[in-house]
């Protein structure tokens, strides 16, 4: 039987496998993506400088989500992250799904920050 450390234990694995291949520079950012039981955290990163361009979380107040931990959650964060990245001029992001399966609430996200102008 897997447990939930094993789970994330693997998970970490595997994203420090994709890190080591990708990264955000400051004309395209890395979208990371952070998912916990309870929210979803979305991050548009510059690794050259190390700092962060925008972030959108489903503990935001902006969007008032009173269940945080399911699909149309992460769709909402979404569409805030893609706003938020277009108001300071990115469109094109380089996809870091931390280690998650592209599935759920990641692909969820994913697809609304898309249909709201990213390119990735």
């Amino acid at each position: 039987m897997i447990t939930k450390a094993d789970k994330n234990a693997v998970r970490k694995k595997r994203h420090a496998r994709v890190r080591s291949k990708i990264s955000g520079t400051t004309s395209r950012p890395r979208l990371n993506i952070f998912r916990s039981n309870k929210h979803i955290y979305a991050q548009l990163i510059d690794d050259v400088n190390g700092t962060t361009l925008a972030s959108a979380s489903t503990s935001d107040k902006e969007l008032g989500i009173e269940d945080s931990g399911n699909v149309d959650a992460a769709t909402k964060v979404g569409q805030l992250l893609a706003t938020r990245a277009i108001d300071k001029g990115m469109k094109s992001v380089v996809f870091d799904r931390g280690g998650y399966l592209y599935h759920g609430r990641v692909k969820a996200l994913a697809d609304a920050a898309r249909e709201n102008g990213l390119e990735f």
